[in-house]
């Protein structure tokens, strides 16, 4: 195992990193941006250094800055967490270069399948559908544009070097698709650092459901079972649960193979996740995000697997202690991502200072937060503030947990989703598992 590792993320995931890393014994460092010296992660790791300013790009994308900091603190590795240079391959590059381990794939493996459209390739090859879409990724309107004439429209644009929705639009048609592009590429190279874009087809009503799989570096390959993810707004995720409620297992069976086959396909190694867009028996390859997920806490709870412990064991060339017949899914976990936000302005960002904040408690409530009382909630990151996550024998009591978490949570200073989510979970549609991903565009949790 590694002696020290340095963070480069912040917020609740550098503090999840900073709680594995403790368990294992493993010294930490923290980098952060000028907006950030207040936060948690930088008072709680072993040793912090500011790399930068607010702005991200002069910062937490700033891989040259990051790998200097790790050598002057002597670091043997950098986990990324998710978002900024998580899936980044020249990132990686550049740590190997280094002689720095990047926890996540080897960047040959993270440029295959952290590229979304060579993702889509390699599984329609190994016999997956794939959603209809770019065969290559795209840098002007006028490519853009050719691709929308094949494909049909409505089309969604997308990123290609990264997840997690950022920068994708929906467009009905080709004045929109120019907005779209244009504001897409813009979201992407501030977030990721490639402004490079890909257009799907846009598909109603359907599920968004994912499967985590781990890989190690002897060849061996395993799923950690499915997510549900489609209670989303702007194409980014809400709320997260495990097991998928409803899905028969039929598809749950080709789901996890084909994660398997496509992961297998594409040599993968470390944590990554395989997302797919569900419709009864059918499915659909949406894209693989070669990294940790936001929602892995619910894999985590009803695996009894630590997935970030698991990164650092593998990244230090340990083998997967388990083959996959000995990996249960036991139990239903529920994950709410609090997001300084203010859903009655269509969850416009809400930054400001934390003036009071009181977490929930209780059996089966697990809280990742990465704010505390005083600091400021800049406009410069992504408002993700903290996740609850409550787990039950059954969903009935998982929902009742998190219900009564979500009752216990406040937070003063800015606007959040707490709310919004109290909403949805008293909402018929969630509790009988009737879910898809337009639900709340189209209102279906207004009032």
């Amino acid at each position: 195992m590694f002696k020290r590792v340095l963070i480069a993320n912040r917020g609740e995931i550098a503090r999840r990193i900073l709680r594995a890393c403790r368990a294992l014994g493993v010294e930490t460092v923290a980098v952060y941006s000028e907006a950030d010296r207040e936060w948690s992660h930088v008072k709680e790791a072993d040793r912090s250094i500011l790399i930068g300013p607010a702005p991200a790009r002069e910062s937490y994308l700033c891989g040259d800055r990051v790998i200097e900091a790790a050598r002057e603190t002597k670091a043997e590795a950098i986990h990324p967490g998710y978002g900024f240079l998580s899936e980044s391959w020249r990132f990686a590059w550049m740590c190997e270069e280094a002689g720095i381990r990047f926890i996540g794939p080897p960047w040959p493996v993270l440029k295959r399948m952290g590229e979304k459209t060579e993702a889509r390739r390699l599984m329609a090859s190994v016999g997956v559908p794939v959603v209809p879409g770019s065969e290559k990724p795209l840098t002007t309107l006028k490519e853009a544009r050719a691709d929308a004439e094949v494909i049909g429209y409505p089309v969604l644009v997308k990123a290609a070097g990264g997840g997690g929705g950022i920068g994708m639009a929906k467009a009905e048609d080709p004045a929109q698709l120019d907005r779209a592009f244009l504001s897409a590429q813009r979201r992407a190279s501030a977030a990721f650092g490639s402004g490079e874009l890909y257009l799907e087809r846009y598909l109603d009503h359907l599920r968004h459901v994912e499967v985590q799989v781990v890989g190690d570096s002897h060849g061996r390959i395993v799923h950690l079972y499915e997510r549900e993810c489609s209670i989303q707004r702007r194409h980014q995720k809400l709320i997260e649960e495990s097991p998928a409620p409803g899905l028969s297992p039929s598809v749950k069976r080709r789901l996890t193979e084909a994660a398997l086959a496509g992961a297998g396909a594409a040599g993968y190694v470390n944590a990554g996740t395989l997302e797919f867009l569900v419709r009864g028996e059918g499915m659909y390859f949406l894209e693989m995000n070669a990294r940790l997920q936001v929602e892995h806490p619910v894999t985590e709870e009803v695996t009894g697997i630590d997935l970030v412990g698991c990164q650092l064991a593998v990244a230090a060339g340990e083998r997967l202690p388990w083959i996959q017949e000995e990996i249960a899914q036991e139990g239903v976990a529920i994950e709410c991502r609090i997001y300084a936000e203010d859903p009655d302005r269509n969850f416009m960002p809400s930054p400001g200072r934390i003036t009071a904040l009181r977490l929930p408690r209780g059996e089966g409530v697990r809280v990742e937060c990465g704010i505390e009382e005083g600091v400021e909630v800049s406009v410069h990151y992504d408002p993700l503030l903290a996740k609850v996550i409550a787990r039950g024998k059954g969903r009935d009591e998982a929902l009742a947990r998190m219900a009564e978490a979500l009752d216990q949570f406040s937070v003063e200073g800015v606007k959040t989703t707490l709310g919004f989510h109290r909403t949805v979970l008293a909402s018929r549609a969630f509790r009988e598992g009737a879910m898809h991903t337009q639900m709340v565009e189209q209102g279906a949790f207004n009032g």
